[in-house]
């Protein structure tokens, strides 16, 4: 079977754990942490779920897509703004990764 074949057979709910749990670990290896929020996290995980299922990249379910791969790269997530975001805001646009500091 083929790794686009594999995924096919992967339910929504599947998809949201996988991505869920590459999150936290992106988060845990940038020394982030992920929304405390459970409702909020959710929501994004849904939305690269989603994103991912239609378009077959990750993006940002925060950013708007342009259509032009080349141009869009910049918004698969983690997306190129998210580290000066968190630097700056405490979190990134979407609210998935924030600064272990951050009260959120």
């Amino acid at each position: 079977m083929t790794i686009q074949g594999a995924q096919e057979m992967m339910t929504t709910e599947e998809e949201e754990s996988e991505i869920l749990a590459w999150a936290a670990k992106y988060a845990k290896e940038q020394g982030y942490k992920l929304n405390p929020e459970e409702k909020r996290l959710e929501s994004v995980i849904r939305g690269l779920t989603k994103n991912k299922q239609r378009f077959g990249v990750g993006y940002c379910p925060c950013r708007i897509r342009s259509g032009d791969i080349e141009k869009d790269r910049s918004i698969v997530c983690p997306c190129i703004y998210h580290d000066q975001e968190i630097n700056e805001q405490g979190s990134c646009h979407c609210n998935l990764f924030f600064s272990k500091e951050s009260s959120g």
